[in-house]
């Protein structure tokens, strides 16, 4: 059984680290040149029940609890004009249910247990033809092709492997996050560092939202929230039209103008550039008919709102993917064995795929609603 997977995020690195577990090769291809071609972004917190289950079935556990950061289940919540609303503080012995660990780090650790050729660098996926018999002939472009028995599209929201099972894309949801990032705060702005605490601090208004996160290495990334059309990024006359960080830094100094001083602070001391990012959905419950031959993990098959979700469910999917998969390699694919484990998995993952997407949602409502900062506090304290 030969297996291709397109996409080197968490989704697609654990689908071959788990499989290799269970004597399966596996080819990642991904279009970046190189690990180091480009920054990974922020924190993750892995869920016990699903991106830490996910590492447990790939034999790297440890690994992960030598990165990961209890402390960064710490949340701070307030309003736009700074009350502080409700602070959690995470004792050093409590259970590691949501640890933050930096995407870099994960992704080094899944790295870290392939051998160097089960990722092919520098390989832009661009087409795959069916055989008739079964497999893909996939081609890349620079030309060069690749043959499998399986395709997994990991390739992310606007996958290029979704086309062959589903007419399905991603859709504007109407709200926009910016991301800023702050070098070294602890010492360039001790008194911030202070405020913010060790993990989540998050400022909600009716609407908007402003939410820093921790990184290992000192960096914490700020990320501003809001509702306009999809335009405010792209359009020729907006403040993204050049690369000005100045231009952009004054724009959202302006949509946040009535929030505390710290919020402004925060703000002006990002470093550019900023980073727009519009978020987009695919429809909640998507599912399609079994094409043999090829499948989806992650936010090719599910894109949803970002609420902490998305990355463990992509590598809950890659388990439960690999697992199918191992148990059907047993006993061989003349009777459609593999076919049938990935459409088994296929029918677990639309389920346990809408359940996820729908939470997102109403999380991103919450986050994202008139009652601001207290419409939250309700759901961590409904008693009150």
């Amino acid at each position: 059984m030969a297996v291709a997977i397109i996409g080197a995020g968490p989704g697609g690195l654990t689908l071959a680290r788990t499989l290799r577990v269970h004597g399966i090769d596996a080819v990642v291809y991904e279009r970046e040149a190189s690990r180091a071609a480009r920054a990974q972004g922020g924190m993750l917190d892995l869920h016990r029940e699903s991106g830490q289950r996910a590492l447990r079935e790939a034999g790297l556990e440890a690994e992960f609890l030598a990165v990961a950061r209890g402390e960064g289940q710490d949340m701070r919540l307030l309003e736009p004009d700074g009350t502080l609303l409700l602070q959690e503080d995470t004792p050093d012995d409590a259970p590691l249910e949501r640890p933050e660990v930096d995407r870099a780090d994960l992704r080094n650790i899944l790295l870290d247990s392939l051998p160097e050729q089960a990722v092919q660098w520098g390989r832009d996926f661009r087409s795959a033809t069916a055989w008739p018999g079964g497999g893909h002939r996939i081609r890349f472009a620079d030309g060069s092709t690749a043959e499998c028995d399986l395709l997994v599209g990991a390739d992310g929201a606007y996958s290029r492997v979704r086309p062959l099972l589903t007419d399905a894309r991603p859709v504007h949801i109407g709200r926009n996050t910016v991301e800023g990032v702050i070098p070294d705060l602890d010492r360039t702005h001790p008194e911030l560092a202070a405020a913010l605490g060790r993990g989540t601090y998050w400022v909600l208004g009716p609407d908007q939202s402003l939410a820093t996160q921790r990184n290992g290495d000192g960096r914490v990334r700020v990320y501003l929230s809001f509702h306009t059309g999809e335009g405010w990024l792209t359009d020729a006359g907006g403040p993204f039209a050049d690369p000005d960080p100045d231009r952009v830094r004054a724009a959202l100094l302006e949509l946040f103008a009535d929030w505390a001083p710290q919020c402004a602070a925060l703000i002006r001391a990002c470093e550019g550039p900023f980073v727009p990012r519009p978020i987009a959905t695919l429809p909640i419950g998507l599912t399609w008919d079994a094409v043999p031959g090829v499948t989806l993990l992650g936010d090719a098959a599910h894109l949803m709102a970002p609420a902490g979700l998305g990355a463990n469910t992509a590598m809950l999917d890659a388990a439960e993917l690999a697992l199918r998969l191992a148990s059907a390699a047993v006993g061989g694919n003349g009777d459609g064995r593999v076919e049938a484990a990935v459409r088994a998995y296929e029918e677990e993952m639309f389920v346990r795929a809408a359940e996820a997407a729908r939470e997102a949602q109403r999380m991103t409502e919450l986050l994202m609603s008139p009652e601001g900062a207290r419409g939250l506090l309700k759901f961590f304290q409904p008693e009150r």
